[in-house]
């Protein structure tokens, strides 16, 4: 019964998640679902305190990468990226593609995959509009970047933060051992997408005047460097990331903030009932994983961390994700492969690619969609499968396979 009432819990929480009624913030659900796991003896309140104390640094990152990313779109760092993309593709589909691959990567990695998804895919819809040509291709490059493109950074991806402290490594050696993964999946998405989508790309080029060009965010940009290094600086001094995208959060706000409207809209972009939709989606899952989940998924996980294990665990992950969400996969996963930096990263390219598949692998990509309708471009859910079908699996085994390489020649295990 323990288990039941568990599972029901996350099922319910994530259907809500999914459906979102009337719009209401994914919190609505995971609150009270966290309360009463605590209320039915499915999670002691010591264990629960303690988790949201686990997760408390994870969750202010979040918030302050939110934060921040919001204030380097006010600065008009997505717009210039917009007209460098349309000047870089010369009205043609396929070099807008590759532009629009390569912005999605970098955004994705700099500043996560929220940013790609919230903040640069309207962007790529102007863009495409500008220049005339079709935008599926490009749109759809947004969410699969934002999920896939988000294996280089600890920082990258919530999920990657949830692990990170569990593999054991610095920010730099995870990082290199990243690197090789993150471009092998990147050209994947890029062959399949240039196959899938060749009836839209194969669309005449446009001639068209390029827009017109305004001063680039310096500041903005500066700010950002200087954030992306202090990451890895702060690292070795055990100074939490939260800290140091908050740093930088309130050096770009120090520009804009002038009254307190702006502070107001600077609170909507941290996205206060997502954060708390964290916290409870971290006490359920705990509930599941006490009920017995845990236990089960470790007899799954094998103990070496040869290529074949590894496939093997970036698989169940992927799966995993697919069937319950990529956060609450990380969750559940992560504990069990703790100390094995192999095996904990195998873990976050199942999590990371996987969701590529479904709708409802990652909650990046729900919110993706969520954007498609607003622009009035609905995307079809057979196309959506038919396309991660074609990138997931070997996305995942040229990933596996590269991640593989770089632990041999490091000599992690």
């Amino acid at each position: 019964m323990r288990t039941v009432g568990a599972v029901g819990l996350l099922l319910a929480v994530l259907a809500f998640a999914i459906v979102r009624p009337r719009r209401l913030p994914e919190a609505v659900a995971a609150v009270p679902a966290a309360l009463l796991a605590v209320a039915l003896g499915l999670v002691p309140v010591r264990l629960a305190v303690h988790e949201l104390g686990a997760l408390g640094p994870t969750v202010g990152f979040l918030a302050a990468v939110l934060v921040f990313a919001q204030l380097a779109a006010d600065a008009g760092v997505f717009d210039l990226a917009g007209t460098l993309a349309a000047r870089a593709s010369r009205g043609s589909p396929r070099r807008l593609l590759a532009v629009v691959f390569a912005v999605a990567a970098v955004v994705t990695a700099a500043l996560s995959l929220d940013a790609t998804v919230v903040l640069l895919t309207p962007v790529v819809f102007r863009t495409a509009a500008l220049l005339s040509v079709r935008a599926r291709p490009h749109v759809y490059a947004c969410t699969h970047l934002a999920n896939s493109a988000s294996l280089l950074l600890p920082v990258s991806n919530l999920t990657n933060l949830l692990a990170f402290a569990a593999s054991g490594l610095s920010f730099v050696s995870f990082t290199g051992l990243m690197a090789v993964p993150w471009l092998a999946v990147i050209a994947v998405e890029y062959l399949v997408f240039r196959r899938f989508f060749a009836a839209d790309l194969g669309t005449p080029t446009h001639a068209v005047a390029p827009p017109a060009g305004t001063p680039p965010p310096v500041y903005a940009l500066s700010v950002l460097a200087a954030t992306l290094v202090g990451f890895a600086v702060a690292e070795p001094f055990g100074i939490a990331p939260a800290w140091v995208a908050a740093a930088g959060a309130v050096v770009l706000a120090a520009r804009r903030v002038r009254r307190p409207a702006d502070l107001l809209h600077l609170l909507r972009a941290a996205n206060p009932g997502f954060l708390a939709f964290v916290f409870g989606l971290g006490v359920v899952v705990l509930a599941v994983r006490r009920a017995g989940l845990a236990d089960l998924v470790g007899t799954l996980v094998p103990g070496a961390t040869g290529l074949l294990a590894l496939l093997a665990v970036a698989l169940l992950a992927a799966v995993l994700a697919n069937l319950v969400n990529n956060l609450p996969a990380t969750l559940i996963l992560v504990p069990v492969v703790a100390t094995r930096p192999g095996l904990v990263l195998a873990v976050l390219l199942g999590v990371n690619i996987g969701p590529n598949l479904t709708y409802v692998g990652s909650l990046a990509t729900l919110l993706w969609r969520r954007i498609l309708h607003a622009h009035d471009a609905r995307p079809a859910a057979g196309e959506f499968l038919r396309l991660g079908a074609s990138t997931v699996p070997a996305g995942l085994v040229v990933a596996t396979v590269a991640l593989w390489c770089g632990l041999r020649l490091t000599g992690i295990g």
